[in-house]
């Protein structure tokens, strides 16, 4: 048998914004047009980029890379990172471009009103342009706009509008690199929806594993869409976080599958690295049969009670080894079961 070819990594829009801005600024300051450039990232590699756009007027540079997040399925994985640069006194500054969102609630890494490019990728490119000014005799003064065509479109298919980012995406990384199927993107995201909660003052947040379960728990508890958190299979991502940060009330809201794995102690709940155990379900419900079962909807046919079992066992897991916060205080779960057609299967709280 053959071995599988690793998967090819790739580049953030941070590497891709901070390569776009070195290109414009080595024209803006008297160079010729660069065919490549290169960056260091954060941890010290030094990747080599195609400049893909370039345009000039008075004043002014702009040069785009074409994102390449390698074997990730990233959103913004072929667009192009728009770097306009024109030099104007104060140092280092940022402008959202077309396609590059404005953060609109507190919590988020850069406060509401500025655009939303995060410390890592602007500490990059005020890197790169003290690197440039210096190299050129230049002070290093100068506004930086980065636009990203079509990106108000890309970011509806992310957690931008529900984090309070409007009208595009977000510059990110904090490596420069897209390390494919990684985890840890989703993470963060669900790190960065707590923080915006909490600053909002809410009391009551739900994580759920999918977008069926999602919309059932939202209406039953009327919660706005910030308190909604993109939990999915990152269970232990969300609650970890949320004992060093704690929000009085959370709900968690899945398939009696994903809750019963939940139940029986998993965090990561995705089916390649967790399984339902049917025999303690069996225990669980008192239905011997249920240890043959192949699914545990099936079990839940066996046994008409078993999505409130679950709840409670979950509920009861839960409080245990989440509900007491770092800083002292206790956080209250409820837990929704639902089956696949969004009927409710149990609640515990």
């Amino acid at each position: 048998m053959s071995t599988p070819a690793p998967l090819r990594r790739g580049w953030t829009t941070g590497a891709c914004a901070t390569a776009a801005t070195r290109a414009a600024l080595l024209r803006l300051w008297g160079g010729d047009w660069p065919e490549t450039v290169s960056i260091t990232l954060p941890r010290g590699e030094r990747p080599v980029f195609d400049v893909a756009h370039r345009a000039e007027g008075p004043g002014w540079a702009e040069a785009g890379i074409v994102k390449d997040a390698g074997d990730d399925p990233d959103v913004t994985h072929g667009a192009l990172i728009v770097a306009r640069v024109h030099e104007a006194a104060g140092g280092v500054s940022f402008r959202a471009g077309e396609g590059v969102g404005i953060v609109t609630k507190p919590g988020l890494p850069v406060p509401p009103g500025e655009p939303a490019i995060n410390p890592v990728p602007r500490a990059m490119m005020e890197e790169a342009v003290v690197e440039i000014a210096a190299d050129l005799a230049r002070a290093p003064d100068v506004e930086i706009t980065i636009s990203v065509p079509g990106g108000a479109a890309l970011a509806e298919r992310t957690w931008n509008p529900r984090l309070g980012i409007t009208g595009g995406i977000s510059i990110l990384g904090t490596t420069g690199i897209v390390r494919p199927f990684s985890c840890a993107a989703w993470i963060a995201s669900i790190h960065r929806g707590v923080d915006v909660a909490r600053a909002a003052g809410l009391s009551h947040v739900a994580g759920c594993t999918g977008a069926t379960s999602e919309r059932v728990v939202q209406a039953l508890h009327r919660l706005p869409d910030h308190a909604m958190l993109d939990m999915g299979d990152f269970a232990g991502g969300l609650l970890k976080y949320l004992v060093k940060h704690p929000v009085p009330r959370v709900t968690i809201g899945g398939g009696i599958g994903k809750i019963t794995k939940l139940a029986q102690g998993a965090v990561d709940l995705h089916s390649a690295r967790s399984q339902v155990d049917f025999a303690a379900l069996a225990t669980l419900s008192g239905v011997a049969d249920i240890a043959g079962a192949n699914t545990a909807l099936e079990a839940a046919r066996l046994a008409p009670d078993l999505g409130q079992r679950v709840a409670e066992a979950a509920l009861a897991r839960l409080s245990e080894r989440f509900g007491n916060a770092a800083d002292g205080s206790r956080i209250a779960f409820d837990v929704v079961v639902i089956d696949r057609g969004g009927a409710v299967l149990g609640r515990a709280s």
